[in-house]
């Protein structure tokens, strides 16, 4: 367990359905959308060429619609005829799939549509019906398990020590979308709460299993995404139950709190997206003090400012009591 910045590549699987995708070799960043589709339902034969009164080859010349165009009820797909017009619509709202060798046409139901984003910057390196592999440089941890969808968000630190298990009381719908890191442990409390708060992610040393049946049944399964996506991510560092984060693996997560960050669900990997010196814990500038009033700087800056101002003092010419009195033609005639 160890936190590594390098080049990696993320899969992402596509369901059944694609109906757009990104090409190889685009630029993406964590979060795009870069497939989308649509679930679909068993298709219907609607009776084309012969309605029509045509030859299966001539039909392809009357068709209005493309195959693969979404088309609801009542959409004229092929028309004939001007004054005694003969046409087949679509019964149904759903997706022109095919045309048979017969003329016929084949239309199925759309009954979910879904999208999968991008997990990494990078640039797609490979593109087909069955995965889009993105392939770019971040900060990484790859932990023991996860459980979700991929998730995308800010990296925010839920606890002040690594040995700390996350409250449910600093869970609230300001952290909707964010990736919350919950220090040793996230009990089902606490991952009930991120549900409904639309927190993006948790991530922890350990996570009880009963926390993870609360949320995703009985039928869960690591590393696989659920049949809702608006479930967060659990990403298990360790593995089960309670498990304080080491020093090596906590600090950085603080260094990286407030940056973009992904959770891979495939490869169970935390992927964040920072400088490269930014792994290493940071401590405040030295010459400016914060709180909560104005920014007061440090006595050693003031110090070598007021050794500054003297020096700038002794170079200009000191004025003596001579100089000041006035001279005997700038006197008045009664003192003369």
């Amino acid at each position: 367990m160890t936190w590594r910045r390098e080049r990696w590549t993320a899969d992402h699987p596509l369901p059944i359905g694609v109906t757009k995708r990104a090409q190889v070799g685009e630029l993406v960043r964590a979060g795009d959308i870069i497939a989308a589709g649509a679930t679909l339902a068993g298709a219907l034969r609607v009776p084309g060429a012969r309605r029509l009164g045509l030859s299966p080859s001539d039909l392809d010349r009357e068709l209005r619609v493309g195959v693969g165009s979404d088309v609801v009820a009542g959409t004229v797909l092929a028309r004939v005829g001007r004054r005694f017009a003969r046409s087949v619509t679509a019964p149904i709202d759903g997706r022109l799939l095919h045309v048979t060798v017969d003329g016929d046409l084949y239309i199925a139901p759309i009954v979910d549509r879904w999208t999968v984003r991008a997990t990494l910057d990078g640039t797609v390196a490979r593109s087909d019906d069955a995965v889009v592999e993105i392939e770019g440089e971040a900060w990484c941890f790859q932990a023991a398990a996860a459980y979700g969808p991929d998730a995308i968000g800010e990296l925010t630190l839920g606890v002040d020590e690594p040995d700390a298990d996350l409250a449910p009381t600093r869970i609230d719908v300001r952290l909707a979308g964010r990736i919350i890191v919950g220090g040793a442990r996230v009990s089902a409390e606490v991952i009930t709460r991120a549900h409904a708060c639309g927190v993006a992610g948790l991530v922890a040393g350990g996570v009880p299993p009963a926390g993870l049946r609360v949320v995703y049944g009985d039928t869960v399964t690591a590393s696989g995404s659920p049949s809702r996506d608006d479930r967060p991510t659990v990403l298990c560092l360790m593995g089960f139950g309670s498990a304080v984060l080491p020093r090596a693996v906590y600090e950085p997560f603080a260094a990286l709190a407030g940056a973009r960050a992904a959770i891979h669900t495939a490869s169970a990997r935390l992927f964040v997206f920072s400088t490269a010196d930014v792994g290493r814990a940071e401590t405040p500038s030295p010459d400016v003090v914060m709180g909560e009033g104005p920014a007061a700087y440090a006595p050693v800056e003031r110090a070598v400012a007021d050794a500054d101002r003297r020096d700038v003092d002794q170079e200009e010419p000191a004025q003596t009591d001579e100089e000041l009195s006035p001279s005997p033609s700038d006197r008045s005639p009664s003192e003369r």
